[in-house]
């Protein structure tokens, strides 16, 4: 079973805890992708949709859909999103596309927050991928030196622009012994937006596929 295949698998488990009148909230990246591929079969379910990118936006109109915003809708019922690590805590590390501060805002908007993984991203420590920060353009060589202090290797995502106008630094070689604790260091840098670091609001529930198929875990 291929990578694609495992996506596939754990975005269609995700489709039972979405139930009817559900104030939906969409992610980002390959494997939500699959999800937004599976919801047409499920339209009538949905209430509303919001989405955490413009990516996940234009493929969700692709697909017949009208996307609120967060403001219109208030909370969130139910929000679907994958993640580039994960630990047995359901502690994640998310950002990889660049998404990470509406994911985080919708994560904290939501009711329950359920998360779509194939198993190459369970992990037993956060930090073999590089932790994605968004910074504000003119504070990221202040960030960087901060993080340097740290003992980290901060590296721009040169030409990439966040859908908030901002940067990207992906951290490598950062200690994430204890991810409870490093976010909330992080998050007191002036100039940092956001952390892709999600331990203070964790998932609710990870789905990982494998080749035996989905299996769940429950924070």
């Amino acid at each position: 079973m291929d990578s694609k295949e495992k996506k596939r698998n754990a975005a269609r488990a995700s489709l039972e805890f979405i139930e009817p009148g559900t104030v939906l909230g969409i992610g980002t990246g390959s494997t939500v992708n699959e999800l937004i591929g599976m919801l047409p079969g499920i339209r009538d379910r949905i209430d509303k949709l919001v989405s955490s990118s413009k990516a996940s936006t234009e493929l969700l109109q692709q697909h017949g859909f009208e996307v609120s915003t967060l403001n219109e809708v208030g909370d969130i019922d139910l929000y679907i999103d994958g993640a580039d690590e994960a630990n047995k805590r359901l502690h994640l590390i998310k950002g990889g596309g660049g998404a990470l501060t509406r994911e985080k805002v919708l994560a904290g908007a939501a009711r329950r927050f359920v998360c779509i993984v194939d198993e190459s991203k369970l992990v037993g420590l956060l930090g073999s991928f590089p932790v994605p920060i968004e910074v504000l353009p003119m504070a990221q060589t202040f960030v960087s030196h901060k993080l340097v202090r740290l003992r980290a290797q901060p590296i721009w995502r040169e030409g990439f622009v966040t859908d908030n106008g901002n940067h990207i630094l992906d951290v490598h070689k950062l200690n994430i012994s204890n991810p409870l604790e490093m976010e909330t260091r992080l998050n007191q840098i002036p100039g940092i937006l956001t952390v892709g670091i999600f331990a203070h609001r964790p998932a609710d529930i990870l789905l990982i596929a494998d080749s035996n198929g989905v299996r769940e875990m429950r924070a």
